[in-house]
């Protein structure tokens, strides 16, 4: 064998990770096999593993998935089932050694169809060196008329927001994931809509945004995206990743984003917000609950590899207490409630505990064929919102009768 294939999720902490860990496997178990890793943005890397059939033809033997696309993996019959192999030769502590919320998306038709790899729900980031600042507070206070401490509800997010807003200093008051790739605008929009009760299934278990409190989501989200005293002015150029490393580099008070984010900003050298920043719940609107989103991201097996042992063996050894540490040192999100409560992870992340906070109240997006397809017709809607002045709700009609016409 000359070596074996891994389609790899563009990151640098996920790729100097697998590097280490596969020179690791290789030398506990002395293999000399080379591993091949091709680094893809999110779309090239759904259409190389799924859409062009990549794993099912065996051309990857090992691909970083995300939870989104999970079920068309299966349908497409592009991964191994791994049920089998973890029934003879479980990963350690499996599955006691994971939140719940982290195993149940991969498992489908009765199989299991990944291993948790990185994860972090979406939070409020936020600067609390600005919101502990005596001076910062009595201005605040003055401007406002009420104490400033991270915002519970979404008008209090304008308004701190606005407050902090000083391009003079390069500092904004918060920042967006905007650029259309047909996922930061869509969970943004799902964010809002579950803040104001909202939900993306009707009673009869049909996916259903026409909703006043989808109205409410889409109208709140497209003005403060465009409220240019209140955002970062390269939000609609920035995918998650853009906007977690402008976050890191200073230029943000407060970020709606993944939690990997907080934790890449409080470990990456060039960092300038490193034991400056903390996280905590979304905002919400009065008389409804926080929400977090979660998709997480899954070490899965080629259905075609000729390699699928090997592969399996290596994702066990990925999947440990100590390659899931090492994944977080590297500025990723490791999966493990060990990792969560290390010791050694809370020192250096002194937030890294509130994850299993997040994961209580994280949601999950509807496993259906058809989600791929209503995420574009979403990410289109919220597009053609912040772009237009077409009223919301005619939007979200438009968008429905789109999403019923594939149903």
């Amino acid at each position: 064998m000359d070596k074996i294939r891994i389609a790899v999720r563009k990151f640098d902490p996920f790729e100097s990770t697998l590097q280490k860990l596969w020179d690791a496997f290789c030398l506990q178990n002395n293999i000399k096999i080379e591993a091949e890793m091709i680094p893809m943005e999110l779309h090239e890397l759904y259409e190389t593993t799924i859409s062009k059939k990549g794993l099912k033809e065996g051309k990857w033997d090992i691909a970083h998935l995300n939870t989104d696309w999970i079920y068309d993996a299966v349908h497409e019959k592009a991964v191994q089932d791994l049920y089998p192999f973890i029934a003879e030769n479980p990963p350690e502590n499996y599955p006691y050694g994971w939140h719940k919320s982290l195993l149940h998306l991969q498992k489908l038709d009765n199989g299991t169809f990944g291993l948790p790899f990185h994860d972090g729900p979406e939070c409020l980031i936020y600067r609390k060196d600005l919101f502990e600042n005596e001076t910062e507070k009595e201005n605040f206070k003055e401007q406002f008329g009420y104490e400033l401490s991270t915002p519970k509800t979404w008008k209090e997010f304008v308004e701190i927001a606005t407050f902090f807003n000083r391009p003079e200093e390069n500092l904004y008051g918060t920042i967006f994931a905007n650029y259309p790739d047909g996922h930061n605008m869509v969970f943004d929009f799902c964010l809002q809509l579950w803040t104001r009760g909202g939900s993306l299934i009707n009673n009869k278990n049909q996916i259903s945004i026409h909703s006043e409190a989808g109205i409410q989501a889409l109208d709140f989200y497209r003005k403060i995206v465009n409220n240019k005293n209140a955002v970062h002015p390269k939000s609609k150029e920035f995918g998650s990743v853009e906007a977690g490393l402008a976050f890191a580099d200073g230029q943000a008070a407060m970020a709606i984003n993944w939690f990997g984010f907080a934790s890449m900003a409080q470990v990456i050298e060039e960092s300038k917000v490193k034991g400056k920043i903390d996280i905590t719940s979304l905002p919400s609107d009065p008389n409804h609950k926080t929400a977090s989103l979660n998709v997480y991201w899954l070490y899965t097996i080629g259905s075609g590899s000729k390699h699928k042992k090997l592969a399996y063996d290596f994702l066990r050894f990925a999947t440990t207490a100590e390659s899931d540490k090492l994944l977080t040192k590297e500025g990723g999100i490791g999966c493990r409630k060990s990792t969560w409560k290390d010791e050694e992870i809370n020192n250096l992340i002194p937030f890294y505990h509130k994850l299993e906070m997040l994961h209580e109240n994280a949601l999950t997006l509807p496993q259906t064929p058809i989600w791929p397809k209503v995420c574009e017709f979403i990410d289109h809607m919220v597009l053609k919102a912040i772009n237009s002045d077409i009223p919301s709700a005619q939007l979200l009609e438009e968008t429905q009768i789109n999403i019923q016409k594939i149903e």
